[in-house]
């Protein structure tokens, strides 16, 4: 036997052996025969092999496609990766779902299904919150567009994560300037925080580092320009304590209150 004959022959038997050890799921994923795809893909659905049942679901994207099968297809496609915890490509599923069928029986879910990818792609406070206000906007959408929503109370509670760490994130920005002792920059720093966000988390925290802020600058500052600048903190103070009389920062405030009122009766 030549080498080019047996080499015919032994490629042969590989791709016969390929075409016997095909799976019944590999010949399904393959044929266009709609009516078993649909019903294979429901059955893996149903027994959680949810990566199976997302290839057939998309296999038959273009089978279904202005069928009356269609937005279920589509649907549990992105429901498959989601259950799979594919949210990056579950999110990808939803968003053009909602945007091809905005009238779906499946449409309100699948915006909260996206909703909880979008939320589980955000990132701690340290990091880009950019993904955090993405998804912060469809979540006020969605309690918008159902405001009878059986996954309020979910969304609620997102919201209120997300709101944590952008306020956080705001905070601690600020509050770097007075760890580096900047005082200057500290008050300025955390007075914006207040400005641009009044109801934020941390309020009175902030206001205490803007008291201690402007107490330290002024304890540093020449003798010339410390009776201005102890009277700043003597507003400061006022202000922290008119809105948290009973706060555990109050003691250490009162302290320093009392040392700037005899500093400044002597300057």
């Amino acid at each position: 036997m030549n080498r080019q004959l047996k080499t015919l022959i032994i490629a042969a038997f590989a791709l016969l052996c390929v075409t016997g050890c095909k799976t019944k799921y590999d010949t399904l994923l393959e044929s266009s025969n709609v009516d078993e795809k649909y019903a294979a893909a429901f059955e893996y659905f149903n027994q959680g092999k949810y990566q199976k049942a997302a290839s057939l679901f998309e296999s038959m994207a273009i089978l279904t496609n202005g069928t009356s099968r269609d937005d279920t297809v589509q649907y549990y496609w992105g429901l498959s990766n989601y259950r799979y915890k594919d949210y990056y490509t579950a999110e990808a599923n939803f968003s053009k779902f909602i945007e091809t069928f905005p009238r779906s029986p499946f449409t309100e879910e699948a915006r909260y299904l996206r909703i909880d990818c979008l939320y589980r792609s955000t990132y701690r406070w340290e990091l880009d919150q950019q993904p955090t206000y993405s998804a912060m906007e469809h979540m006020n959408q969605y309690l918008k567009d159902y405001p009878e929503s059986d996954r309020r109370s979910d969304i609620m509670a997102m919201l209120d994560e997300l709101n944590y760490r952008l306020d956080k994130k705001a905070y601690e920005a600020a509050k770097l300037y007075y760890k580096m002792e900047d005082y200057k920059a500290s008050r300025v720093a955390l007075r914006n925080v207040i400005k641009d966000d009044a109801d934020n988390i941390f309020r009175e925290d902030i206001l205490y580092y803007i008291a201690m802020s402007s107490y330290k600058y002024a304890n540093m500052s020449v003798r010339e320009k410390q009776k201005d600048r102890f009277l700043t903190f003597v507003d400061d103070y006022l202000n922290f304590i008119s809105e948290n009389p009973d706060s555990p920062y109050r003691k250490e405030l009162d302290g320093l209150y009392e040392k700037a009122q005899k500093l400044i009766a002597r300057l």
